[in-house]
């Protein structure tokens, strides 16, 4: 087994323990200042894009352009209320209070993916642990994990958020009654972001258990997390989803731990792009080079260059969604050991897990600080590249949409002669479809919301947003959405639902 510990040139023990500090605080700065610069991209570049509107984010922004999210979609998922309440609910009361509809859907985008940065500031506020430990994985983690579902409306990303304030609340809230109180609330608003926040508030509480049994943040916390679980069971006991999507929420559950992920492109990039740089880094430090991650980095994104120029032909679009799988496995993770080394830092270690010690004295070893560095460097390198890719290609196929929502050719075979296919869209463009939500995003690119055809996926066959009852309600209603292009939604909604 290759030795990652001592360089073959090896250090006398106080110039290696000088080193190895140094190394870890470049990790941390590196990690603090990826997480913060990408939340704040996140936003920036979210917006300008208008990434809000991308798959499921269309019939979202169209709901709340027509005043009818909650009815529209939300109700039937109240188990993800919280999402709701943060970014959709005040866009749809700013479109009420301005009539204002085409900003309503920039508040939505804003909020949304403000998320990121929302949790970095809370955790970093709330934090207690030496050098903000919990902080600095927060800021790793929203690095290295939330570009792969950027871009797609996933409550998950809602999750990833509200996970690391919460983690660090559990941990170290003040004693009395208003960190109890802070304690509940934050463990109520995360899991009901996304039924999958619930395992990680069931890691959350585990982690104090690392600083013994029965101690009072585990008693407190687990206390409130069985009075917070008790309310979920009883929201998913009494409000039901209707029986059409119900079906559907089932489907979609047995997808959400569905492990053909790692076999998607971007999985395979990214785990062939670590896999050459450890292979690089571990033959470099064998042969005492003390500069083995930055020459391994090097090596790696020259690689990945000649890639991406030469034989890349994959898009990370549609797969952003399925990324939940990858971003509900990893983030408790990285929360357990960032638990476990502010636990250590505390001096407050004391449950005794076998190879836990072991496992992480290597984590902090000169070898392993300087692999990981690289790596996070390469993981970076990796998303801005195929974000670019991305937000191109959506821009692209935006502008596709919005030629034929605009134009004259129609395709009435699919239902209406004011309908179009969007089969007429190039197949390389059309990787960004989401056969759902084409007709809703439609009406959002045409000119001040009124498309003179309905870009219809001929695809859709399984699952329809809208039933007939309520499209027709929406169209008979008061909007600023012109009656016309609701008109043709409860069209296309009544031959369907």
């Amino acid at each position: 087994m290759v030795d990652l510990v001592t360089p073959s040139a090896g250090l006398d023990a106080s110039h290696r323990k000088t080193s190895v500090g140094s190394d870890v605080r470049s990790l941390r700065a590196l990690a603090i200042g990826a997480g913060l610069i990408s939340a704040i991209l996140f936003v920036v570049v979210g917006i300008a894009y208008q990434l809000q509107s991308y798959g499921d984010g269309s019939i979202f922004s169209y709901a709340i352009a027509v005043e009818d999210a909650w009815a529209f979609h939300s109700h039937n998922i109240p188990g993800r209320v919280v999402t709701f309440l943060f970014s959709i609910a005040p866009a749809e009361a700013y479109v009420h209070l301005t009539r204002d509809a085409a900003g309503g859907i920039v508040v939505y985008g804003c909020l949304f993916f403000a998320a990121q940065l929302v949790g970095l500031l809370a955790t970093y506020a709330i934090d207690r642990s030496t050098d903000r430990i919990i902080f600095a994985y927060a800021c790793g983690s929203t690095a290295c994990l939330c570009p792969l579902v950027f871009g797609f409306p996933t409550e998950t990303w809602a999750a990833h958020a509200a996970f690391w304030p919460t983690l660090a609340l559990c941990h170290y809230a003040p004693r009395g009654l208003a960190g109890t109180a802070a304690i509940v609330c934050a463990l109520l608003a995360l899991i009901f972001t996304h039924e999958g926040a619930v395992v990680f508030a069931a890691v959350i509480v585990a982690t104090l258990l690392l600083r013994g049994t029965w101690n009072a943040a585990l008693v407190r916390s687990g206390r409130a997390f069985l009075a917070v679980m008790a309310l979920w069971f009883a929201v998913k006991a009494t409000v039901h989803p209707d029986t059409y999507f119900a079906v559907v929420l089932a489907r979609a559950a047995w997808h959400v731990f569905d492990l053909t992920i790692f076999t998607s492109p971007m999985t395979l990039l990214l785990l062939g792009a670590l896999a050459g740089y450890g292979i690089v880094f571990c033959t470099l430090w064998r042969l005492g080079r003390a500069d083995a991650a930055a020459y391994s980095a090097l090596i790696v994104a020259a690689a990945l260059a000649v890639y991406w120029l030469r034989f890349d032909h994959a898009l990370h679009a549609e797969n952003r969604y399925y990324m939940r799988t990858l971003l509900l496995m990893a983030t408790p993770v990285l929360g357990v050991l960032a638990a476990a080394f502010a636990t250590r830092a505390d001096g407050d270690l004391v449950l005794q897990v076998p190879q836990l010690p072991r496992l992480m004295s290597a984590l902090t070893s000169a070898a392993s600080v300087r692999l990981v560095t690289g790596a996070l460097v390469l993981v970076t390198l990796v998303h801005t590249v195929e974000t670019v890719k991305f937000t191109t290609a959506w821009t692209q196929y935006k502008a596709s949409v919005r030629a034929l929502a605009t134009g004259t050719a129609s395709d009435s075979a699919i239902g209406d002669s004011h309908f179009v296919s969007s089969s007429r869209i190039s197949t390389d463009l059309n990787r960004l479809s989401w056969f759902s939500t084409t007709q809703f995003l439609s009406v959002l690119v045409a000119p001040n919301f009124a498309p003179t055809r309905l870009v219809v996926d001929p695809r859709t066959q399984n699952y329809f947003w809208l039933t007939c009852h309520l499209a027709r309600a929406n169209e008979a209603a008061e909007r600023v959405i012109p009656v016309e292009s609701r008109r043709l939604v409860r069209v296309h909604a009544c031959e369907h639902r």
